[in-house]
């Protein structure tokens, strides 16, 4: 197998079950990480693209998106888009990904076409980090984010339905890495939607650090109505609440964990230089110097 070439460490937000935050998590901690100086690039695998709708809104009929570049084989240099967050790029998903799982099942190398998409183009020589949202299911989409990833997160709520389905996901990465390859390795397991006041958070959590030990993320993010709210503004928690709120404290706490994981090096924000866009909507990347490499 040849070695994966120099690039980015890339950050796949996975888990086969619905529901357990998978896109909040990746839109949050994206921009968790842009805050902390790192240009960041979002892939929206999901094709339900609630990432996308949470930082572009709408898309325009007929634009194009990461569905065209998997099918086409093309850089995701020509979809990408800048958002209102600075130094964080995002590559939309639109309706057309729902049927790419199917162009994928023919394509040569089916696994590892998102791979090669982000290989190509000059984009990942500027990128200090790329985050994967993934749909909620283990099917050709899912997989190739996986093989491309050095890393996956696995979001897990605070119900019994997730923690089962738990065997399964970590099966599919076993054979992911024995047949493919991959080096894929767990970051870590994210509890999402803690609340205390419910026996069943204690429940799986204990359940959770007792198979999983370690991996298991020291502080999970807590329920709260604003991580609904904030999608229908196109912000993010750090936008949309403010200082001390406990969206915003879970996902900065949540940054910093991950940072230590991925062993990232990090920038002072103050200093990295912003994403500039283009008149025609598609964000071109300033070269990183060298004291930022």
């Amino acid at each position: 197998m040849p070695q994966k070439p120099h690039g980015p460490p890339i950050l796949c937000i996975a888990n086969q079950k619905g529901g357990v935050g998978k896109t909040t998590t990746a839109v949050n901690l994206a921009a968790g990480l842009t805050r902390r100086g790192l240009r960041t690039l979002l892939v929206d695998l999901d094709i339900q693209g609630s990432a996308t709708a949470t930082l572009l809104g709408p898309l325009s009929p007929g634009e194009r998106t990461v569905a065209e570049c998997l099918v086409e084989e093309k850089p995701l240099d020509e979809v990408v888009r800048q958002t209102a967050t600075e130094r964080l790029l995002i590559v939309p998903a639109g309706e057309a990904l729902a049927i790419v799982d199917i162009h994928l099942a023919t394509a040569m190398g089916r696994e590892r076409v998102l791979e090669r998409c982000l290989e190509s183009g000059g984009l990942r020589e500027e990128i200090d980090v790329v985050i994967i949202d993934t749909a909620p299911y283990l099917g050709l989409l899912t997989i190739n984010a996986l093989v491309a990833a050095d890393h996956v997160l696995i979001p897990v709520s605070c119900e019994y339905l997730p923690i089962l389905g738990l065997k399964l996901f970590n099966d599919t990465l076993t054979r992911i890495r024995q047949r493919l390859g991959a080096k894929v390795a767990v970051l870590g397991y994210l509890l999402t939607m803690v609340d205390r006041r419910e026996s069943i958070t204690t429940e799986v959590e204990g359940l959770l650090r007792s198979t999983f030990g370690d991996q298991v993320f020291p502080h999970g993010i807590r329920v709260n109505t604003k991580h609904k709210a904030s999608p229908s503004h196109r912000k993010t928690i750090f936008e949309y609440e403010g200082p001390g709120g406990r969206g915003r404290t879970d996902y900065e706490r949540l940054t910093e964990e991950v940072i230590r994981r991925a062993g990232l090096r990090t920038k002072e924000a103050a200093t990295s230089p912003a994403f500039a866009l283009p008149h025609d909507g598609v964000a071109s990347v300033p070269r990183a110097s060298s004291a930022c490499a």
